[in-house]
């Protein structure tokens, strides 16, 4: 039993982008079977994820924080900048309504997604430096998320600030905080080993569980307005991770990082935490559903498009390796 869940975890790890826009199909055609997905419900699910990362990270990955001080800023600045000011203009070229442009600035206000790292490793990027972007990052968001939210969307709406510090401290910041303390208590423990092996497959069924909620929620207007809304919306998403990945890699040039460090400011800049941005714009902008369209939609684009850029990546090394052979 505990071989065919850890068989099972390994697979909807490797196969994240696909399990996520399967549930995400299926409950648009069966919308209740996940409208049990939202407020606190959706919440504890997030905190799922961010303590199945916490269980992974160790004090060496958090000591790269202060190895590497310089690459860890320009990450972090590239991150924070790159991506709202993209959604920030991105609202203004295709003319969003008020709820999708929340819902796109949210994402780009958000840190990196958790999956990066995972597609860092794939492509040969440099994933000690993954880790640590994506460390701090998370650990910058509580702040930096709703100061970018309150510039960029604040004309919009009201931006409850420190509403939302709070609940991205709530589920970020101590999950996290507490999946490291465990793995600093019990990490030599066989038992412990097994469940972190485990880890991976939780946390694409949560986030898989989050979409769901997201698509059951928005079902109705998304009938009602037909795939107008859709295709619409998932230009805006493709366009948005699109050029977080051109301008991430360009920053990468910018600071004259190596090849690997590139590759991983490149992925780390466009993949946003978009799990997290679909909790907020469910708890901040309930009066505005299509808000948490955007965030859904980026949650299963993401992983699609991070599996496709490490694709080229390595495609590009065995390119290099054919002409260096001939």
């Amino acid at each position: 039993m505990l071989r065919s869940l850890q068989t099972l975890s390994r697979w909807l790890a490797q196969h994240a982008s696909l399990f996520v826009t399967a549930i995400a199909i299926l409950t648009f055609f069966v919308p209740d079977l996940f409208v049990w997905v939202r407020g606190t419900t959706q919440t504890v699910i997030l905190g799922i994820i961010m303590l199945t990362m916490g269980l992974t990270l160790t004090t060496q990955d958090f000591r790269i924080l202060a190895k590497r001080p310089l690459d860890i800023l320009i990450g972090a600045c590239a991150q924070f900048f790159i991506m709202p000011c993209v959604a920030y203009l991105l609202v203004r070229v295709f003319h969003l309504e008020p709820a999708l442009a929340l819902g796109i600035l949210l994402v780009g206000c958000c840190p990196g997604g958790v999956s990066s790292n995972i597609m860092s490793y794939l492509c040969h990027g440099d994933v000690a430096y993954s880790v640590g972007m994506t460390c701090a990052s998370t650990l910058l968001a509580p702040v930096m998320t709703p100061l970018l939210m309150q510039l960029t969307a604040g004309e919009i709406i009201e931006i409850d600030t420190i509403g939302m510090f709070l609940n991205i401290l709530i589920v970020t910041i101590i999950p996290v905080g507490i999946g490291c303390f465990l793995n600093y208590t019990y990490s030599k423990r066989e038992s412990f080993t097994t469940i972190q092996s485990l880890m991976p497959g939780l946390s694409v069924t949560s986030l898989a569980c989050i979409v769901g909620g997201v698509i059951s929620t928005v079902h109705d207007i998304l009938v009602a307005r037909g795939l107008v809304l859709f295709l619409w919306t998932f230009a805006v998403v493709l366009c948005h991770n699109t050029l977080g990945y051109i301008l991430g890699y360009s920053a990468g040039r910018l600071a004259r990082f190596n090849i690997a460090k590139k590759r991983t400011i490149s992925i780390e800049v466009g993949m946003q935490n978009a799990g997290l941005a679909t909790v907020l714009a469910g708890t901040f902008f309930a009066a505005q559903p299509l808000s948490v369209l955007p965030c859904a939609i980026s949650c299963a684009w993401h992983s699609i498009s991070g599996t496709i850029l490490a694709g080229l990546f390595l495609r590009q090394d065995k390119n290099k390796e054919s002409n260096t052979n001939l």
